[in-house]
Formats: structure tokens, sequence, C-alpha cells
């Protein structure tokens, strides 16, 4: 009886402080509302740079996209970073008014494929814009971004959201991304904490950015990298959740599992390797930003929580009551599961609620089955390029 409540104790323990942590941002991100930052006087100059590695599929589309905007032509130039492309893909994207920079590594990263093109890019640009391969700016993105900057940001993180909503899966992957938005940028941003930042739809003052990349040696995960580095060095990073970014989401098992297993991946490694400089930087210097974000990274997946929350919280019930136990212990449970759900239900954007939601569900106990599988699968994921192949579609 005794090693039974040690148990569930330490259980109880552990899962009421993740589901404390983003409880409080969720109701936090109930607060936020985007600043409407003043059109500048003073356009800043924009490249816009998209990465991709064999993306022959979307990137044509993709570049034609990113060069409607209303945004001033003369002030932004499309940077297609083009890594082991088909020569006729390669035709079609120089015969467009972009830059193409051809690069090829016996080991890709994303990383390595920036800082090759910074290397080369010559022109004295006052920010980078990052997407990924598959990204589509809404119209207005690079103005939002541009005055958001003139507020004197390093670092500003746009809106990210689904491009397409086709299946089950695409809705899951829809979901979570709000539902990080919510936590971790809205949330964050109330409580006067940087913005998370998600390797997309993100934007960098240029020349912090090239000196931030060229220390980035990350295979997978280099925006946690420079994430941390930003933090350790007390700037803020910004979110504008009225800059859409509009970004394909998973709509295979397979392809959800192996997305996870990297970002799980990465953020151990990044926990591991930060944790006891971040806490002696809270201490000495009162840097809660970079505690904050070293935490994050230790924090269960969201649908993981869930699950896990929800399962534990009726096993113990119901074992409390067949063993007669104490009532307080059940009490905490009812507690610590209302309180998972009810962050789940305040960051999740009302369109969301609906029919197809619902039915997507259904899906919701494979998707834990497949986030545990890539939990007990991330060794080793960091260490090496996992390409993520996207298909044609649009917002």
């Amino acid at each position: 009886m005794l090693l039974y409540q040690i148990i569930q104790i330490v259980i109880l323990l552990l899962l009421s402080l993740a589901t404390l942590y983003i409880f409080v941002f969720a109701v936090a991100g109930l607060l936020y509302k985007q600043v409407q930052y003043a059109t500048p006087a003073v356009n800043q100059q924009i490249a816009v740079l998209i990465p991709g590695y064999k993306e022959d599929e979307v990137i044509v589309q993709v570049a034609k996209a990113a060069l409607r905007q209303t945004y001033p032509a003369d002030y932004f130039d499309v940077v297609i970073i083009a890594d082991s492309f088909q020569p006729s893909t390669l035709t079609a994207l120089n015969a467009l008014p972009v830059q193409v920079i051809e690069v090829q590594f016996e080991n890709s990263t994303k990383a390595k494929a920036l800082n090759k093109a910074m290397s080369i890019l010559t022109k004295p640009y006052d920010v980078a814009v990052v997407l990924d391969a598959d990204n589509i700016m809404a119209p207005d993105f690079l103005e939002k971004i541009n005055a958001a900057f003139a507020q004197g940001f390093m670092a500003i993180q746009g809106h990210r959201t689904a491009k397409n909503i086709n299946n089950s899966w695409a809705i899951l992957d829809a979901v979570s991304e709000e539902i990080n938005n919510h936590i971790f940028r809205k949330g964050h941003r109330v409580l006067g904490l940087s913005s998370a930042i998600i390797g997309s739809g993100m934007a960098f003052q240029y020349d912090y950015f090239k000196q931030l990349m060229t220390e980035a040696t990350a295979i997978g995960g280099f925006d946690k990298e420079i994430e941390l580095n930003m933090l350790r060095e007390k700037h803020t990073i910004a979110y504008v959740d009225d800059a859409i970014v509009y970004d394909e989401k998973v709509q295979k098992a397979d392809v959800f599992g192996n997305q996870r297993r990297r970002w799980l991946s990465a953020q151990v490694h990044y926990f591991k390797k930060d944790i006891g400089r971040a806490a002696q930087h809270l201490i000495l210097k009162g840097n809660v930003d970079y505690f904050d974000k070293a935490i994050q990274f230790i924090q269960p997946p969201r649908i993981l929580l869930l699950g896990a929350v929800l399962l534990s919280a009726v096993t113990f019930t119901t074992l409390n009551f067949l063993l007669h136990d104490a009532a307080w212990h059940t009490q905490a449970w009812i507690m610590v599961a209302l309180a998972c759900v009810l962050s789940f239900l305040f960051s999740i954007p009302r369109k969301f609620y609906n029919g197809k939601t619902l039915h997507a569900l259904i899906t919701l106990p494979k998707g834990m089955l497949v986030m545990l599988l890539s939990l007990l699968r991330i060794k080793g994921a960091n260490k090496k390029f996992i390409h993520t192949k996207h298909t044609a579609s649009t917002p």
C-alpha cells in the first residue's frame, strides 16, 4: 500500500507540474491582443530566404506566391536555396524574378543552406525572413513584419497556420500548431516572456541572424539553438499574430511520427545542454526568459500530456475507490484532469469547433501512440537529417 501511494504521488506531482505550466499560459493567452503597429516611414530591405531539399513538387508555386506581396517590390528579394533540385525545376525558378542559389552537401541541413546563401548574398539587407519550402506568406506578411521591426525587435515570429486540413491527420496537426501558438506565443507574450520560434515564418535583424547562424551547428533543431542563444543574451522575441504564413500540415501517420521524433530529439538535446547554464543565469542574472525556454523543452508533448493525465486520472481514481484510499488523491486527480482539458479548450481557436475536428478526434488515440513511439525512438534523431516531403497545395 505504501509503495502504491508513493507511485501515485510521484506521478501526480509530475503531471500536475506539467499541467500547471500549460494551464497558466493557456489562461494568459486568452488576454492576448495584437498590437497594430503603425506603418513606418522607412521600409526595411528584406531577404526572404527559402531553403529547400528536393522540393521540386512545391517550390515553383511557393516562389511565385512569395512574390505576391503588397510590400514594395524594390524592398524585398526572394532567395531560393536549392539543394538537390531537378534541372527542370531550376529552369522554372530561374525564369522568375527570384534569386536562386544552388547548394549541395554531403549531409544536408537547413542551417548549412542558410549559411551558404548568406555568405554569397552581398546586398545590405536589414531583415531576414526564413520560410520552409512549403510556406506561403499572406499578401501583407512583409508589411506586418516591417512595421513590427520598426519597434526595435531583434527577432519576430509570425503566425504559422494550416495551409491544408484535408484529412484527420492534417486537422490534428493544425490544431496542435494553434495550441502551441496560444500557449507558447500568445500566453508567453502576455506574461512578458519571449515568443517561441518555430523554424519558419520567422524574421530577424539580418546581421544579427547571420552572426547567430555562423555559430549554429545543429543538424536538427537549429531554430532551438539560435533561440537559446538569443534569450541567453536577453533579446526579446516578439510575436505578430496577424502576420500569417500558411504551412502544409502532415497527412500520414508515418510523416507525423517522423516529424515529431525529430522535434522531440532536438528538445531533449537542448534541455540537457542548457538547463544547467539556464539555472545559473536565472539565479545570477535574473534571466527568467532563458530558464523558461530550457524548462519548456522538457515539457511533455501536449497530446501525450493529455493522454497521460486522463489515463492516470481514471486509473488512480478507480484504484483509490477500490482500495478505499484517502479522498484528497481523487480530488487532486479530478482537478489536474480538469485543468489539462481546459488548457486545450482555451487554446483551440473557435474555427476548429466543428464536425470535421470531432471526426478527427477518432484519430487522437493513434496520434498519442505515434507520439509515444516517437518519444521512445528519439535517440540520435537530432544527429541526422530527416526530410519531410511536401506536396502541392494552396491555402
